[in-house]
């Protein structure tokens, strides 16, 4: 008798739990930012936006097709990537007179190849990027807290930068065509339009087409993403809210019945670790992972921060902290820049990331006149 109460105890309970999953409602998410979403990252109200303004919208679905020539098509954030032939169809779409607006926080491999998209490796704060005249009407623009800036090249013009000057946004012509590059797509998503000057800016880039033309979202390459795979996207059904009472069913009634899996097993005590021993796990998880770029950008960040320290010069702002640099010790201002802007190409190899390494550890720790420092292995003459 006493089991039994407790499964039907188990019982009410899981279905008090189902009721609840059914009741309560999951927020919303698009991390996306699909067209078919009302969610504050979605960008479906873009689409009514283009619509208002007289231009006919649709969607690439189910096979990946580029519009007809003279559209326009927007790509947020692909979360399937695209393939070289998709991304090729796609830069001869824009050759042919086609406008492609860009905005992805990431990027995707072969679309940034295939219009030569550059990024730089870290973030910066976005929550308010400035805007120049290229975009009539828009001065400034909110959007997310981070962005991953570019690295545009001279034919690539910026009009959205971020507070510390970096580029956050640009336009580019490409024969007949247009390419915008938005290195924060929150700010033509839902829950932004109504922010500073995001509003314009939709605006104005859905006028770099003529009147009536059509206007695509690519939905084709918004695949599967975590969320489809969180409890929001099965709780709701009715499969599984039947899986939840099981499990909740099995858990509560092993709980009242007091019977665990098995011996209680102590827990071994905690051995500290020393500097060295996290600095190594650190090392080998990035070579394995690898991660040179990653590993260069920090290397680049501690070199810059070992040379505030020994110059006395505040490292924020950062473009105070060149400026100043460049005044008092333009000679390491000169290696210190002259070895960053080499670091893009220095992660092909691992022989060139340990050169890389070397040269910034050299700046960040200067041997000190009349001593002669230990020799690195790449250094000494076979």
């Amino acid at each position: 008798m006493k089991g039994a109460r407790g499964w039907i105890v188990a019982g009410f309970i899981s279905v008090a739990i189902a009721a609840a999953a059914y009741l309560v409602q999951p927020h919303q998410d698009s991390p996306e930012h699909s067209s078919n979403s009302d969610a504050a990252n979605g960008t479906s109200a873009a689409r009514l936006f283009a619509e208002s303004m007289g231009h006919p919208t649709d969607q690439v679905s189910g096979t990946f097709t580029p519009p007809a020539p003279l559209g326009l098509m927007f790509v947020f954030t692909p979360t399937s990537p695209y393939t070289s032939d998709e991304a090729e169809r796609t830069r001869l779409w824009v050759r042919s007179g086609g406008v492609l607006v860009y905005a992805s926080e990431q990027g995707d491999p072969e679309l940034d190849r295939a219009f030569g998209v550059t990024r730089l490796s870290g973030y910066t704060g976005g929550s308010l990027q400035q805007a120049n005249p290229i975009v009539p009407g828009v001065t400034g623009v909110a959007g997310g807290t981070l962005v991953m800036p570019l690295d545009p090249s001279p034919d690539q013009v910026p009009f959205l930068r971020t507070p510390d000057g970096l580029v956050a946004g640009y336009l580019q012509r490409i024969s007949s065509g247009t390419v915008v590059v938005l290195a924060d797509p929150l700010v033509l998503c839902n829950g932004y339009l109504d922010k500073k000057d995001n509003g314009r800016l939709l605006a104005d880039l859905l006028g770099l087409t003529g009147p009536g033309v059509a206007v695509l979202f690519d939905e084709y390459h918004h695949g599967l993403v975590l969320s489809d795979l969180g409890p929001q996207a099965w709780v709701t059904t009715p499969w599984g809210a039947g899986l939840l009472w099981l499990l909740v069913a099995v858990f509560v009634g092993l709980l009242l019945r007091g019977r665990s899996f098995g011996p209680r097993m102590k827990r071994s005590a905690e051995a500290a670790r020393t500097d060295v021993e996290w600095a190594v796990a650190v090392g080998q998880l990035l070579r394995r992972s690898s991660a040179r770029a990653v590993t260069l950008g920090l290397l680049a960040t501690a070199t810059e921060r070992a040379v505030s320290a020994q110059t006395g010069i505040p490292l924020q702002p950062r473009e105070r902290f060149w400026n100043a640099l460049w005044v008092r010790v333009p000679g390491l201002a000169a290696d210190l820049a002259e070895t960053e802007n080499s670091l893009h190409g220095s992660a092909a190899s691992e022989a060139d990331l340990l050169k890389a390494a070397q040269r910034l550890h050299r700046i960040a720790h200067p041997v000190a006149p009349g001593k002669r420092g230990r020799a690195l292995p790449s250094d000494r003459v076979a």
